[in-house]
């Protein structure tokens, strides 16, 4: 089930209380992170908020340190603690129903702002996308303006990463909304629900995937078999397609 455009006035009341929710775990986590604490942690603790809250993850909270520019999920036995001096993305979002909300900030734990600048240009170029944003405004005009902000700070943005359309269980829906001209076709429609996830780096603006993965998601439904038991497949099941992460299962 898709919800693209021109959600009714109960399900935006729902989708801001989403962001309120995700606001509060996000946060949270910019004033309880530090060196030392260990990111597994942080990521369990923004989840535990939300679920309190009264609602969900619609992917599990993600913490990504320094040249690692996103979605970084602890393992279950991840031990890996932040340290003095790192710069930390924190990814958090939160659903109703279905109804999904998408935020991020970065953190900067060295002692002298040593990032500050490179933050800036981000929330500089979210500040100037959000401004453009308007029916009918293409995605890559959008994406223009994001690259003249975070260039004109003395950065790159990642080309290869972009923001997305929210939908009802589709967590990344159309349109993409780019960090800079890269050729997509779209427009912003009327009622349309997106995220806009401008990144600024001070290397050539591309990442790659490494590591091994640590969410998944449910493309179709399993056939029950000796291999997963009936409470395990019913718990997968509940998420409706939505990525989940191992350490659930921990």
């Amino acid at each position: 089930m898709f919800l693209r455009v021109n959600p009714t006035p109960t399900e935006l009341e729902t989708l801001r209380e989403c962001g309120r929710i995700a606001s509060k775990a996000r946060s949270w986590a910019g004033k309880e992170i530090k060196p030392g604490y260990l990111l597994r942690e942080l990521q369990e603790g923004m989840e535990t908020i939300i679920r309190e809250a009264g609602a969900m993850p619609p992917f599990p909270a993600q913490t990504s340190r320094n040249s690692i520019g996103a979605h970084y999920c602890s393992a279950p036995s991840d031990n890996t603690r932040f340290e003095e001096n790192d710069l930390v993305k924190i990814d958090v979002g939160a659903h109703i129903d279905g109804l999904i909300v998408d935020s991020g900030v970065s953190v900067d734990l060295s002692n002298d702002q040593r990032w500050s600048t490179l933050i800036s240009a981000a929330s500089d170029a979210l500040d100037a996308a959000i401004d453009m944003c308007a029916p009918n405004v293409d995605v890559e005009d959008i994406g223009e303006r994001v690259q003249q902000v975070i260039t004109s700070a003395g950065f790159n943005p990642i080309f290869n990463l972009t923001g997305h359309g929210l939908g009802k269980w589709t967590l990344h829906d159309s349109p993409q909304i780019p960090n800079a001209r890269i050729g997509l076709k779209g427009s912003l429609k009327a009622g349309s629900i997106f995220a806009i996830e401008p990144f600024a780096t001070s290397g050539k603006g591309y990442v790659e995937d490494k590591g091994k993965p640590e969410v998944f998601m449910l493309e179709r439904k399993p056939k029950p078999s000796n291999k997963i038991d009936l409470e395990t497949l019913k718990t997968i099941q509940s998420w409706n397609g939505l990525p989940i992460a191992r350490r659930y299962f921990n």
